[in-house]
């Protein structure tokens, strides 16, 4: 008999190792699994803002310029109109030639010329327009560099490759040599890629306008998306009858927080802009698509919240004398209003990701003013980068993760806002 119980307790305690086994290697492969979504997410968001920090730097090189006055105001009336005409451009040219007047050649003229951004005429005109005073004097002016001389000043054109193999020849790396030997390149940090808007040129190419879409943009969305989804939720929860019309409503809403994206841009570019006659492109019909995107996240995050508050709060204020309506309106929702907002920030940043749908309603133009309000045309973030992906050259591939960073900036902050909130203001019952 002893014999037995002793097997028995051999079997159980094997029985018993096993389970233990089985549960640490169910632990080492959930924390493998971590480890490897951290390192993935460490790794993406490295290689993001590696590449980003040589697009928010830019080089600019101090050049001496003679506004002559004969040239700028003839006319000495100093009006901002007639000295806005003026051909700053040429003042950039000779202002090189003065820098390097052994260069005579025509060709060589023109690649003198590409060390300098385009917008180095704009930024002298700006600071003539600025202080009038300045004609008839001689101006020293910190104005961009290309971004190919930007590139090779910041190690990412390697200059010891053959001439044929790269964008920058010999002769302009020994100018870029000459006036970094003078000090007059400087690295600083290019605040115009937040300030302007996009551009064909890399280094005049901004955020700034993409922003002021995204923000019109995710404001019409929550103007119709928040006050559309709590009270269809709130009607759902408290006030609609149970029967098959309200449950094909709920299975339509669940089906349609499921649906691809882009089915909402095809929805916005047959009703909204072709039927209805919307202006393309603009923050309003981009707002109204990606409201009726978020709209079932909304409805569903407001309904758990609704569903939380304890049925003994709704049948206190009704013991009280309140009305259905009362009730919901200073009891049940204050007390829901944590949660419903946590979904709404939630769907919001989900919105502020999206692309499909307003690739379809033709936010994707290249526009370069910034808009002033919802009915301009605009782009936003996203499309921002999907557009600045696609170009070419190289430097936009520094602008693009630049971007990106910013983009996921958001993002973090929306959802960091909304754990604290839920942190915050959360109860538990």
């Amino acid at each position: 008999m002893s014999d037995l119980n002793g097997q028995a307790d051999a079997t159980a305690k094997r029985r018993l190792a096993k389970r233990y086994a089985a549960e640490r290697r169910f632990r080492l492969y959930g924390a493998s699994a971590i480890a490897v979504a951290l390192l993935s997410l460490v790794f993406l968001l490295g290689s993001t803002v590696l590449q980003a920090i040589p697009g928010f730097t830019h080089h600019v090189v101090t050049l001496d310029f003679d506004l002559d006055a004969t040239k700028l105001d003839p006319a000495g009336t100093r009006d901002p109109a007639e000295i806005g005409r003026a051909d700053f451009s040429r003042l950039v040219k000779v202002s090189l030639r003065e820098e390097f007047p052994d260069v005579r050649d025509r060709r060589e003229r023109r690649q003198l010329q590409r060390l300098v951004s385009t917008g180095a005429a704009y930024d002298l005109r700006d600071a003539v327009l600025a202080d009038p005073s300045l004609i008839g004097s001689r101006l020293s002016l910190a104005v961009p560099m290309s971004d190919d001389a930007d590139l090779l000043l910041k190690g990412e054109i390697d200059r010891d490759v053959p001439e044929g193999d790269r964008r920058v020849s010999d002769r302009q790396v020994a100018w870029l040599d000459q006036w970094v030997a003078a000090g007059r390149v400087e690295r600083v940090f290019w605040t115009r890629f937040f300030t302007s808007g996009d551009s064909r040129e890399p280094e005049l190419a901004g955020i700034w306008g993409a922003m002021v879409g995204t923000f019109w943009t995710l404001l019409v969305t929550l103007l119709l998306s928040f006050p559309l989804g709590v009270s269809a939720a709130i009607y759902l929860e408290e006030f609609a009858p149970r029967n098959r019309a309200t449950d094909f409503i709920e299975v339509n809403i669940n089906n349609l927080a499921a649906v691809p994206s882009i089915v909402f841009g095809l929805l916005g570019l047959a009703v909204f802009l072709n039927f209805f006659g919307m202006p393309r492109s603009a923050p309003l019909v981009g707002g109204v698509v990606l409201a009726l995107m978020t709209l079932p996240t909304v409805i569903i995050a407001s309904r758990s919240a609704v569903q939380a508050v304890p049925p003994s709060i709704r049948e206190a204020a009704l013991g009280v004398g309140a009305s259905p309506l009362q009730v919901v309106a200073h009891h049940v929702l204050p007390l829901a209003m944590p949660g419903i907002m946590t979904g709404t920030i939630i769907g919001m940043a989900r919105a502020l990701g999206e692309t499909a749908p307003l690739l379809m309603i033709g936010m994707v133009a290249f526009i370069v003013d910034i808009p002033g309000g919802p009915t301009d045309p605009s782009a936003v973030l996203p499309v921002q980068v999907y557009l600045w992906a696609d170009a070419p050259e190289r430097a936009w591939v520094y602008k693009t993760s630049a971007a990106i960073l910013v983009l996921l900036t958001f993002l973090i902050a929306m959802n960091l806002t909304a754990v604290l909130l839920r942190n915050r203001f959360e109860r538990r019952w």
